[in-house]
């Protein structure tokens, strides 16, 4: 389908889009921006639409997939987990002050951890640590994706052994994190 073909076709969708944007969010200025965000969609993804198959719904369930994720973010924005027991501290009325002094001395260790790894897992885990993806890392050390995955692996097993070594089945909870 040719780009001025998908733009008609789009085109004389445009009211039931509208109609149906508001019909989701019962509200004018959402119903635009759901819109507009279909209409955004449609267009950079339009390679991927069959021909043959049914345009209208094809938009149709972009325009309802946009709005539930939607709805997910703002559900999951507006939750709030309290986890004290018998909400007594929520009235205590106190000034608490943060003391950072087991987690820095947790995150010494760990370094130190890290530092006594192998050579050849300790350089991948610590680029994986800092942010790089995979590929990059692969690329850098000039080694296979595969190969990078593992010691990465290797990396956390070995780590998770030390932490339980030092500290025993107390720590099950930080171990998950490396």
């Amino acid at each position: 389908m040719s780009t001025i073909e998908f733009q008609n076709k789009f085109q004389e969708l445009t009211n039931m889009l509208n109609a149906f944007a508001y019909n989701l969010t019962k509200n004018v200025e959402e119903a635009k921006d759901l819109y507009q965000e279909t209409a955004f969609r449609a267009m950079t993804n339009r390679d991927k639409f069959r021909p043959g198959t049914n345009f209208k719904a094809w938009l149709f369930t972009i325009m309802k997939n946009i709005f539930i994720n939607n709805y997910r973010k703002k559900s999951k924005a507006n939750t709030i987990f309290d986890s004290t027991d018998n909400m007594y501290y929520i009235n205590s009325g106190g000034a608490t002050i943060g003391n950072d002094a087991e987690s820095n001395i947790m995150m010494e260790e760990l370094t130190r951890m890290v530092q006594e790894l192998e050579e050849n897992i300790k350089s991948p885990f610590e680029m994986y640590f800092e942010g790089y993806k995979y590929q990059e890392i692969a690329d850098h050390l000039e080694l296979p994706l595969g190969t990078v995955k593992s010691r990465i692996f290797f990396a956390r097993k070995a780590l998770k052994e030390k932490i339980y070594a030092r500290y025993g089945k107390s720590v099950n909870r930080y171990t998950k994190a490396v």
